[in-house]
C-alpha cells in the first residue's frame, strides 16, 4: 500500500479541520450557539482541532508502519501549516467587508 493516498487524505482533512472554526458559530463546534464567537474562541478551536489532526496522523503513520519520532520542530511546522490552511476561513470571517444587515464578528 502506498503512503500518499493517506498522506492527501490527511492534508485534505487538515484544511477542513482549520477552516471548521471559522465557519461554525458553535464552541468547541457541538456547545451553544455563541453569535459573535470571538477570535479567542475561534484560535483555541484551531489548537483543538490541530491536535486532533495530528494524532489521526499519527494513527495513521502507525498502521502504515513504524512511527518516526518527532521533535518540537515538526509540531512548529504543524501549526505554521495549520495557520495557512486557516486563512481562507479567516478571511470569510474576519476580514471581509460586512452587509449592512449583518452584525461584525
Amino acid at each position: 500500500m502506498s503512503g500518499s493516498g493517506p498522506g492527501w487524505a490527511l492534508l485534505l482533512v487538515g484544511f477542513i479541520a482549520a477552516n471548521l472554526p471559522f465557519f461554525n458559530e458553535r464552541l468547541l463546534l457541538v456547545g451553544p450557539r455563541r453569535t459573535p464567537k470571538g477570535l479567542g474562541w475561534r484560535l483555541l478551536e484551531l489548537l483543538l482541532l490541530s491536535g486532533l489532526t495530528v494524532g489521526l496522523g499519527i494513527l495513521i503513520e502507525t498502521r502504515l508502519g513504524q512511527r518516526a519520532p518527532q521533535g518540537w520542530e515538526f509540531y512548529a511546522a504543524v501549526l505554521c501549516l495549520m495557520l495557512t490552511f486557516a486563512f481562507p476561513g479567516f478571511v470569510w470571517r474576519v476580514l471581509r467587508r460586512q452587509p449592512a444587515g449583518e452584525a461584525a464578528s
